[in-house]
């Protein structure tokens, strides 16, 4: 969260769109397989593990955001991406489907109140508030954006 601006994060969440689809889309076809060292996950399989995180903070932000106090469960990101047959899929499919997913995010948080940004709840056994997760996501998108901007698309 500490490389989020600090702006508006709708505004952030949008420009993070514009920046990574801009990435995605000019990364090639043959490359999406790469990775830069053994054990690591390709380029599909980063772009894929940043779409299934924003589904899940964005349905725990849904949930907390409603008032909803259920303790929300942790998700291994690890059997995520082994069970996703993200390497089976075009790269050009995942990174139109990473568009879709944050304008989806995007407009759930457009539609909050100004109260329900503070709604607290518990995911993963921590306390976390609506507020929190927008920028959780930001942070964790931008972050595996540089990744792959150091480590696969600058490498190969």
């Amino acid at each position: 969260m500490d490389k989020v601006p600090d702006e508006p994060i709708i505004d952030t969440l949008k420009q993070h769109l514009t920046d990574a689809a801009a990435l995605y889309r000019m990364i090639k076809e043959e490359d999406g397989e790469y990775r830069y060292a053994p054990g690591k996950w390709t380029i599909k399989e980063v772009i894929g593990h940043v779409i299934d995180n924003e589904r899940v903070m964005a349905y725990r932000l849904l949930r907390i955001s409603r008032g909803d106090k259920t303790p929300l469960v942790g998700y291994d990101q690890d059997d995520y991406v082994l069970s996703s047959h993200f390497n089976d899929r075009p790269l050009s499919a995942l990174a139109e489907e990473f568009e879709h997913v944050r304008r989806s995010t995007i407009s759930l948080l457009e539609g909050l109140k100004d109260h329900q940004w503070d709604c607290r709840g518990t995911a993963n056994d921590y306390p976390v508030t609506v507020r929190a997760l927008a920028y959780i996501m930001a942070g964790h998108e931008l972050h595996h954006r540089q990744i792959l901007t150091e480590r696969y698309v600058q490498k190969n």
